[in-house]
């Protein structure tokens, strides 16, 4: 295979660099196979795609601190506001450090799973579900939306849209399967179900997001 036929994948950016020097030594010189975070290949899709197809995407990418700010901020004028029903024995905990934490990762784990925030609310209603996870799903649907009107995009949303990009354009598939013939992942038992289904790369029609 030629180099440019060659992706691989990981999960940080140190790592990425590693291995690309790694790969750079090896070949001893010219082109090197592309060797990128999920992350940031997921990016370039949608910088390349999105704006061609009808899905929304906002390009300006969310710091782990920047969306833990937003998300606090959110989540307390929404309970404020009457917006988001929220247990008055955890009145307390609103605003706080460990409490976004714990919202934002609900929220992360829905669209690792490729869940949107109804699917959330459905599993609030089963056996095993917690009643909170409907509250969530209705701050979840309100924070895409703040998002997109901002035009920023945090870094589960990113894999995510950009599976619904792959899953639902025809001519993105086409590119990835004609450009890459081979593609390696480094540490493949950390992959979370978002990206072993962008992976599989297979053509779904349950995916469709409003968002």
């Amino acid at each position: 295979l030629r180099a440019d036929q060659v992706l691989g994948l990981t999960f940080g950016r140190r790592a990425a660099l590693n291995w690309r020097d790694q790969v750079s030594r090896a070949i001893g010189g010219g082109a090197v196979p592309m060797v990128s975070t999920f992350h940031s290949f997921c990016y370039g899709l949608l910088r390349t795609f999105a704006p061609h197809s009808d899905l929304p995407v906002s390009l300006n990418l969310l710091s782990g601190p920047e969306q833990q700010v937003r998300t606090r901020t959110l989540f307390a004028e929404a309970v404020a506001e009457g917006r988001v029903a929220w247990p008055s024995d955890l009145a307390d905990a609103v605003g706080t450090r460990g409490m976004t934490e714990e919202i934002r990762a609900v929220m992360a784990r829905t669209r690792t799973h490729a869940m949107e925030p109804q699917d959330l609310a459905a599993l609030a209603c089963a056996p095993s579900g917690n009643p909170l996870w409907s509250s969530i799903a209705v701050f979840m649907d309100e924070y895409l939306t703040v998002m997109d009107a901002a035009s920023v995009i945090d870094y589960s949303e990113l894999i995510y849209r950009a599976l619904l990009l792959v899953q639902g354009d025809d001519e993105v598939r086409r590119y990835l399967h004609t450009t890459f013939k081979a593609v390696y992942v480094d540490e493949y038992q950390d992959t979370d179900p978002g990206q072993i289904l962008l992976l599989k790369d297979r053509k779904s029609t349950r995916l469709n997001s409003s968002h």
